[in-house]
């Protein structure tokens, strides 16, 4: 995959944008790149994967005023497949792509509940109301409510507490006694009982900061003698068990588990296009560089090496 080559060798955030920027050629090289017959896609991939968002919004702008043309309709009439996926989550303001990720998520039948939990659970709560804003404005609906009315039960209820944001705390203060007390609480509601307290379970993993229940989960299994991880495999199952789950592995290593849902996008047979792109392109100035020093520690292989496997070049949308 020719794309991913331009990001792999950047250092800290993994894409950084051109620092002698001008919007101006770079429009010109993307509508030359497209127009007439045939579609130059590494003169695209040159200027867009080299370029930070704030820049690429810059070129669609310049794009217009220039040629009368909205460059994300362009891209995708001129391109197709997953290359035209790509290209158009990079031209999408952050905020309102992770919003289009979740609309998607929930629209026509079934709902791809992976990509919400996904979402939910990995952003922080200032992250979380920009995204409910870009969502609102957009698709003139809110987030809650259309989680709301596309998933029931326990699910519905984790996704609507993990949407409030509850869990950041910048403080990083752990309350010793009540990281005690949690532990007893969640034991009494799973392991100790027949059956599952669940909304004990919800309540503790999305109102505690990731500190304090890294304290939790260590008091958790001097009591219980079993990881709470394993607990909640024994206890739940299906989507709530996913979502549970992910909280827990965001809490211990946020980069691990980006790491983990990029290998599986990749491993096998068949690629999960979706979750690669996603996954990709919202952390690419972020964390990803981190996100991949974490991949190669895991996996004993490289994500660039991974990713331009021949085997995994036909994939799955998501």
């Amino acid at each position: 995959m020719a794309w991913w080559k331009a990001w792999m060798e950047q250092e800290g955030v993994t894409v950084k944008g051109s620092p002698h920027f001008n919007p101006e050629p770079d429009a010109e090289a993307l509508y030359t790149a497209m127009k007439g017959i045939g579609t130059n896609e590494q003169a695209i991939i040159d200027v867009l994967t080299r370029r930070s968002n704030m820049q690429r919004q810059q070129i669609a702008r310049s794009f217009k005023a220039q040629f009368g043309k909205d460059l994300t309709e362009t891209l995708q009439s001129e391109l197709s497949g997953k290359f035209e996926r790509l290209m158009v989550a990079l031209m999408y303001p952050p905020y309102r792509y992770e919003a289009k990720e979740l609309h998607e998520a929930m629209k026509g039948l079934g709902t791809k509940e992976g990509v919400i939990i996904e979402i939910l659970a990995s952003r922080t709560k200032n992250h979380l109301r920009e995204i409910m804003k870009a969502y609102e404005a957009d698709y003139r609906s809110s987030l809650e409510e259309d989680i709301q009315a596309d998933t029931s039960g326990y699910l519905e209820r984790i996704l609507v507490c993990l949407l409030q944001g509850s869990r950041d705390d910048v403080s990083g203060f752990v309350d010793p006694g009540q990281a005690v007390q949690d532990a007893q609480d969640l034991y009494a509601a799973g392991e100790k009982i027949h059956g599952t307290d669940e909304m004990k379970f919800i309540t503790i993993l999305c109102t505690r900061s990731a500190t304090h229940l890294l304290r939790v989960f260590e008091e958790y299994e001097s009591i219980a003698g079993k990881s709470i991880e394993d607990s909640i495999k024994s206890e739940t199952h299906g989507s709530l068990e996913e979502a549970m789950l992910t909280v827990v592995k965001c809490t211990r290593n946020l980069h691990s588990y980006f790491a983990e849902r990029l290998y599986y996008a990749l491993k096998g047979a068949g690629t999960r296009d979706g979750t690669l792109i996603r996954n990709i392109v919202s952390r690419s100035e972020i964390d990803l560089n981190l996100i991949k020093c974490q991949f190669t520690k895991m996996y004993g292989k490289t994500l660039g090496s991974m990713i331009e496997t021949p085997a995994v070049t036909t994939g799955t949308p998501c």
